[in-house]
Formats: structure tokens, C-alpha cells, sequence
């Protein structure tokens, strides 16, 4: 880690071709699965295939911002960088306050784990754990190809995705903490230097702990894992906007024997299915 607001990285384990999966971990196979819901067509499918081949190097994660280096078809690598909105002072103030009533969150993060209620609480506190769109990433890469994203792009994130499985706390320095600064805060809120009450942290009385823990940074009692919150169940995910994104990546259809306004009422059945889900369903 080298900056207080993020964190760079190299030199991290790459995939291995056709020996295991790009993303195993439920917030890494969550994270990929918001890249494919984008609807971004076969250049994801060779992002992933350059993320396989070993192609990216150098990937360095900061607060919001990614950058990395791809090796494409010429001698020299391409330079990747995506950047992001990541979370204001005001925002990670009342996440830390969040992190600090809830005692197993900072021990999940240490033992390599992301609390499945995260995504919730980053949403409360509003902020996007994962970027919800397309077009809430500012990509550039140094290839002529024009198209966005190209597949060195979709590389740097399905590695990234890879090394999320490895170290969760790469999401969170992606959003402007790295481990060292979000621990050191809380560290600070337990010895009462942050504030008092639920605000500061020190205080863990709300959570049935008594007055030893207090004694405790937030992190130590690996045992002592918070209890469940109604409040922060993971947000149902977004429809695509417009609907018919999915068709406006393909082009246009050439089947024999197709009406020629397939299209239009293909997209037609995308915004009626966004609109009326049938019974049952998610959002779409």
C-alpha cells in the first residue's frame, strides 16, 4: 500500500490458463457479473480470454482508478487506465461509523473475506460498491481500436475481478481506502480519538459485548460477528438502461426470413419486460 487514499499493487497472481476460474469468490463472481450485465457484446468474451493469456501486467489500484498494462499485437504494451467515482470524505465517515458498530466486518476483511451485507451498506450510505453502468467507468487505452470498450479494457477488469478473489480489500482501495487507513481509523475510533458513543466506535454495549471489548480495536474478536441487519439486504440489481442495450451491441440482425421490423419489436418486448416483470421475477 503506498498512499492514504488507495493502494497500488503489482506483480499480483495471475489467471492460469484453463486451470481455474477468473472469479471464485461470491464479490468477485459479483463484480464480473455486473461487467457481463452490461450487455457489452463478444469484446468482454476476448477481454477475458487476454485476462487468461497472461496479458495484463503491471495493474496498479488506486482510489478510483485503475491502471494497468496489456500486451497486444505489437512489440510495446498498451497503457489501460479506468477510472471511477470513488466515495467522498463525507460518505467513508459514515461508512467507518458503520464498520466500527459492527465488529466482524474488519475481521471478514482479514481473513480474506467480503461481508455479504457490504454491498447494502455501501448503497445506504450511497455509494456504488459496483459500478452499476457502463457508463459510470472512464476507460482509455493506448490501441487504435476505437471501440469502447476495446479487449484490453475488459482484460484489466476480469484481472482485476481475479485478484478481488485474493484480496477484497482491493475493492475497497478502489473506492479511497486502502487497509492500512481504514484499519488506522478504526483503531482511532476504539481508543476513543474519533468520538464517542456508536459514532466513535468504542463503545460496543449496543451489541451485547460489555465493557471488554471496548478495550478491543474492532477488528480482534474474530468469534464476536455482527448480528444480522434487516436494513442492509443486498439491493436488487438495476434493469438496463435503455432495456434494449443488450440488441444495440449486437447490430443489426440478419436471419432469413425475419421481418424487417424484428428489431424494433425485439426491443419493444426488452422495455415491456423492464416494465412489467411477470410474477415473481427481479427487476428483469
Amino acid at each position: 500500500m503506498t498512499a492514504a487514499g488507495g493502494s497500488a499493487r503489482k506483480g499480483q497472481r495471475q489467471p492460469r490458463k484453463g486451470q481455474e476460474p477468473l472469479a471464485s469468490q461470491w464479490w468477485s463472481q459479483r463484480f464480473t457479473a455486473v461487467l457481463e450485465g452490461y450487455g457489452l457484446g463478444p469484446r468482454m468474451e476476448r477481454g477475458r480470454r487476454y485476462a487468461r493469456g497472461g496479458r495484463v501486467t503491471d495493474l496498479i489500484v488506486k482510489a478510483g482508478r485503475l491502471e494497468a498494462r496489456v500486451q497486444g499485437s505489437r512489440a510495446r504494451p498498451y497503457k489501460v487506465s479506468l477510472r471511477s467515482q470513488a466515495a467522498s470524505k463525507a460518505q467513508w465517515r459514515e461508512l467507518e461509523q458503520l464498520f466500527s458498530t459492527r465488529l466482524g466486518w474488519a475481521a471478514q476483511l482479514l481473513a480474506g473475506e467480503l461481508p455479504t451485507n457490504l454491498e447494502a451498506a455501501f448503497s445506504e450510505a450511497g455509494v456504488a460498491l459496483f459500478p452499476r453502468r457502463w457508463e459510470d467507468l472512464q476507460v482509455r487505452c493506448g490501441c487504435p481500436d476505437i471501440a469502447e470498450p476495446c479487449k484490453h479494457i475488459a482484460a484489466v477488469l476480469y484481472v482485476f475481478a481475479h485478484q478481488l478473489d485474493d484480496d477484497p480489500w482491493l475493492l475497497l482501495a478502489w473506492h479511497g481506502r486502502d487497509r492500512q487507513t481504514l484499519l488506522q481509523a478504526l483503531q482511532q475510533g476504539a481508543s476513543g480519538q474519533g468520538g464517542s458513543g456508536r459514532a466513535g466506535g468504542a463503545k460496543a454495549g449496543g451489541d451485547g459485548l460489555g465493557s471488554e471489548a471496548e478495550s478491543l480495536p474492532p477488528w480482534w474478536p474474530a468469534g464476536l460477528r455482527s448480528r444480522p441487519d434487516p436494513r442492509l439486504q443486498p439491493p436488487d440489481p438495476l434493469p438496463p438502461d435503455p432495456p434494449e442495450r443488450a440488441l444495440q451491441r449486437l447490430g443489426p440482425l440478419e436471419l432469413p426470413g425475419a421481418p424487417p421490423d424484428l428489431q424494433e419489436r425485439l426491443a419493444e418486448f426488452y422495455r415491456r419486460l423492464v416494465a412489467e416483470p411477470p410474477t415473481g421475477a427481479g427487476p428483469y
